[in-house]
């Protein structure tokens, strides 16, 4: 794929949307086969759409309900979008290339540094080698834990069907479900109090969500912090924060409610990490988001816009992002020159991208619930909810996106197909990669603040 690009002078940034963009439009044909879905008939061209859309960008966002709606075919052919989706177009193509025994070009090698993050072109091939080892292993894992809990709870084959299908979408950060048999849209509130599915769920979600580089550096140094990459340092401080702060505040505000009178001290405990969790771009759900309080839906709102980390199979506007501009502001308060951060100084132009990116993240929320909002006449955070969820890649839903019209459908759709490509990745695919020579122009003071 990526020589057929190479001919056609297409830059890395092009040919990552252009990678989505296919895998999105040959995921609707196969959906708008007859044997794509459950019963007579074949699905309508825009859901399919949506379905596709939203597995290759690992969204989870739904028109139909994935159990009752798809057949198994309908169902095996979205989970294969997801894991594309997840690993990521230009990985899987390069995979294909490593399997075939064909030699990876500079130009896939470029495209790949870009697609996976990763700082430096040497290397690359080696690093997907383990990235897709490690991938498998994880998921494997995944699929054999959860496979017989879901066996006790179902027959065989179907048991080893959910473990599979449910451990690549939470290892993607999906959050497509096939428990739509026993209620429609319930994802995982039947095992809300069940520990082993909870934590290994979680347990995929994180490890999905960190980054391939991070992995890398955790097989190399293991225990030994210190010789981790800055990068690393940072998602892991800034992931641990995101995990135990928006816990504590479920548990002790959110849970303190009446509505949860209902829950044991110990599902309020499992509930409150879980739900700090999901919201950054995995999109299972535990329990019933309609009846969180304004400011619990708030708090979500803002881990989905935060998401996952570069390189990853989270979506959002990474993990380093924010912590680039909150090191940002430190560093205007204590009247530094530069941004500081683990004993290491950060690039100008890093700044300014991280402040682009959360910009740009910011306005498509806005514009895709205030447009939602208009054009369906819901209540405006029931809409900033659904749109958050899907410039985020996060899939939680407060239930409206089946019963939205066609074009606040499609505003979804460009929002989870935007926020699975990345800010950057959209901006520089819109311009050209190549930095324009600039003149020096007279500076002038402008008056912030």
């Amino acid at each position: 794929m990526g020589r057929i690009f190479e001919r056609i002078h297409l830059s890395s940034s092009q040919i990552i949307i252009l990678g989505f963009s296919l895998f999105i439009f040959l995921g609707v044909l196969l959906l708008t086969l007859p044997v794509a879905k459950a019963g007579e008939g074949a699905a309508p061209f825009m859901d399919a759409l949506f379905t596709s859309t939203s597995a290759v960008c690992v969204t989870g966002l739904v028109v139909h309900d994935t159990a009752t709606y798809w057949s198994p075919f309908g169902q095996a052919v979205i989970l294969i979008l997801i894991q594309i989706g997840g690993m990521g177009v230009v990985t899987m193509a390069v995979a294909v290339t490593i399997i075939s025994g064909k030699k990876i070009g500079l130009m896939q090698r470029s495209t790949l540094q870009e697609a996976i993050s990763a700082h430096r072109v040497g290397g690359i091939v080696k690093l997907t080698r383990f990235i897709l080892k490690t991938t498998l292993l994880i998921e494997l894992i995944g699929s054999i834990v959860l496979g017989i809990i879901f066996t006790g709870d179902f027959d065989l084959k179907k048991g080893i069907w959910y473990g599979i299908f449910h451990s690549i979408s939470a290892f993607c950060n999906a959050g497509f479900d096939l428990m739509g048999i026993n209620a429609q849209y319930s994802s995982l509130t039947d095992y809300s109090s069940n520990i082993t599915v909870n934590i290994v769920i979680m347990l995929l979600i994180i490890i999905g969500g960190i980054g391939f580089l991070t992995w890398e550096d955790i097989k190399t140094n293991r225990w030994h912090l210190h010789a981790y990459r800055m990068q690393s340092k940072v998602i892991l401080s800034t992931t641990f924060c995101l995990l135990i702060f928006p816990a504590l505040f479920f548990y002790f505000a959110e849970f303190s409610r009446e509505e949860w009178n209902g829950l044991t001290q110990s599902e309020k405990i499992l509930g409150a990490v879980f739900q700090s969790v999901t919201p950054r771009t995995a999109g299972f759900n535990t329990l019933d988001y309609t009846k969180f309080s304004e400011v619990g839906l708030s708090v979500s709102i803002l881990l989905m816009l935060i998401g996952g980390s570069p390189g990853s199979t989270a979506g959002g506007m990474k993990t380093t992002t924010l912590t680039v501009i909150l090191l940002s502001a430190v560093t205007v308060f204590k009247r530094r020159e530069t941004v500081r951060c683990f004993g290491r100084r950060i690039d100008t132009d890093i700044v300014h991208n991280a402040a682009a990116i959360m910009l740009m993240y910011i306005v498509l929320f806005l514009a895709g619930g205030f447009s939602i909002c208009w054009i369906e006449g819901l209540p405006l955070l029931t809409c900033m909810f659904e749109s958050a969820s899907a410039i985020g890649t996060v899939g939680l839903t407060l239930g409206i996106t089946p019963a939205l019209g066609n074009v606040s459908r499609f505003i979804l759709i460009l929002l989870m197909f935007m926020g699975r490509v990345g800010g950057l990745t959209l901006i520089f695919a819109a311009v050209s990669d190549k930095k324009p020579y600039e003149t020096m122009l007279p500076k002038e003071i402008i008056t912030i603040g």
